[in-house]
């Protein structure tokens, strides 16, 4: 039988990974669609541009029902504070998020240029609003969430939406967007050709350098900008019952957020990989080589990812009015047989499903072109 303790670490590490999955799959069917208006400049191109996604997109998307679904089981009390404080943010996210599949599916019904312009701006939309957000709700983690809980360890949430947009959680609210915007530009450039194909390696080089300047500026922000980073003393033990109310925080503004870099060298693996992924991005771009502007989008992605990831832990939700109370890895947790079934559930599961995933890409591969757009104009999207 696996340890308790053991299993709350496996499981942070799960959730990571689901989210990485998320951003690498879905993040360039977003990325793509959000460029698309700009690089694809006729009606054929942008057929191009969306038929390459055509049949990943909603593939893509299961990896984000699936992460909001390990993290209701993983950590119940997490999925119930963020769901309930940032609602109209979901809300916002949710509602963009309609206008993928109707945009796709309706999009070339009419031949009407008026009509596929709107639903070409509907898809664009549908890609930067998710992708913003997210990023959004990453800068809003490190500047802590407005809740507290009370003695029968219910949240209650005393922000709004607006001020989640605040100019740091905007500012990794653009690291998100140009991240995953490079990652669709690189995309489109392994699965077009032609005009469309140099448009989005300009498209990718200028994301990248965006990236860049963006995730450095957010690194600085943390380190230089005064913000309160916890760290968790621990007289509990993390094999007992969850309970967050049983624990003690300190803050500290230097080395604020970046203490796990300096206790644990072995994590700035992440930034390390974050940058050099975008530098990758921008110098394959500006060269036209399309597999490694999206290997190094690929790795901007994981290593944004786990430069978060690692700053914050154990922190999940840490609190802005109360930090004793910050949702942490070790007390915002399931019981152990929860956990214990979710491991042996993800051991049969996730092989399967990458088995499946990588033979859908397998045997749906190839360059889109326009001629081929030409020859199956009722049978593409």
């Amino acid at each position: 039988m696996i340890e308790y303790e053991l299993l709350k670490i496996i499981w942070w590490v799960l959730v990571g990974v689901l989210l990485i999955g998320f951003a690498l799959t879905d993040g360039f069917d977003m990325g793509s669609m959000a460029i698309m208006p700009f690089v694809g400049k006729n009606d054929d191109e942008r057929r191009a541009a969306i038929n390459t996604i055509a049949p990943h997109w909603d593939g893509n998307q299961v990896w984000f029902i699936t992460a909001g679904g390990a993290l209701f089981a993983a950590w119940p009390m997490v999925y119930a504070t963020a769901f309930s404080g940032m609602y109209w943010a979901l809300l916002l996210v949710l509602f963009a998020l309609f206008l993928r599949p109707v945009g796709f599916d309706y999009r070339s019904k009419l031949e009407n240029t008026k009509w596929r312009n709107s639903w070409d701006w509907g898809l664009a939309i549908g890609g930067a609003v998710p992708a913003l957000v997210f990023g959004v709700a990453f800068g809003n983690m490190f500047l802590g969430v407005p809740f507290v809980l009370d003695e029968t360890v219910r949240s209650t949430y005393t922000g709004s939406f607006f001020a989640l947009l605040n100019p740091f959680a905007l500012i990794c609210g653009l690291v998100s967007l140009s991240m995953l915007c490079a990652h669709g530009g690189a995309w489109l450039m392994i699965r077009t050709d032609g005009a469309l194909r140099k448009r989005s390696a300009k498209a990718t080089q200028i994301m990248g350098m965006v990236y860049l300047v963006t995730f450095l500026a957010a690194g600085a922000w943390l380190y230089f900008g005064g913000i309160q980073g916890y760290t968790l003393v621990q007289p509990f033990d993390t094999n007992a019952v969850a309970n967050p109310l049983a624990k003690q925080v300190l803050t500290d503004a230097n080395p604020g957020w970046m203490n796990n870099y300096t206790t644990y060298p072995i994590t700035m693996i992440a930034p390390m990989m974050g940058i050099l992924g975008g530098l990758i991005v921008v110098l394959a771009a500006g060269k036209s080589k399309a597999g490694f502007s999206f290997l190094g989008s690929s790795m901007a992605v994981i290593g944004a990812i786990l430069t978060a990831g690692f700053a914050l832990f154990p922190f999940l939700m840490p609190s802005s009015l109360n930090p004793t109370v910050s949702l942490t890895m070790w007390d915002a947790v399931s019981s152990k047989n929860t956990l214990t079934v979710m491991t042996i559930a993800a051991c049969i599961f996730v092989p399967i499903i990458l088995c499946y995933t990588t033979w859908c890409y397998y045997k749906m591969w190839g360059v889109i072109t326009n001629k081929h757009i030409q020859d199956n104009t009722h049978s593409l999207y």
